[in-house]
């Protein structure tokens, strides 16, 4: 099944602690879940490695999200929006929004 959202996509949560951020998708874990820039920080308690030269610390690190929990965010509307896709005349298969059927800019 082809994803409805992709890695570079502009994304806003629907559900969660995060309701309401903003941000950009910066990979995609598998079918169901993905990493989204700067949403859903948690703080990593890390010993130091001097074999690898780390430091130790409390570093803030981005986990995954589950794909049902974010949107597509639409310019447009200035809202998160949800996605089908459409087969263009010359055979193309795009993604569109379902609000107002514009097509996904990629």
């Amino acid at each position: 099944m082809a994803n409805k959202i992709k890695k570079g996509d502009e994304v806003i949560v629907t559900a969660g602690k995060d309701k309401g951020k903003r941000g950009t998708v910066t990979r995609v874990l598998d079918d169901d879940h993905l990493i989204v820039e700067n949403v859903n920080m948690v703080k990593k308690h890390t010993k130091p490695n001097p074999n690898k030269g780390e430091p130790g610390g409390i570093l803030d690190k981005e986990m995954p999200l589950h794909i049902s929990n974010v949107a597509l965010y639409n310019p447009t509307t200035g809202k998160g929006d949800r996605v089908g896709f459409k087969t263009l005349e010359d055979g193309k298969k795009v993604r569109i929004y379902k609000s107002n059927q514009e097509v996904v800019d990629i």
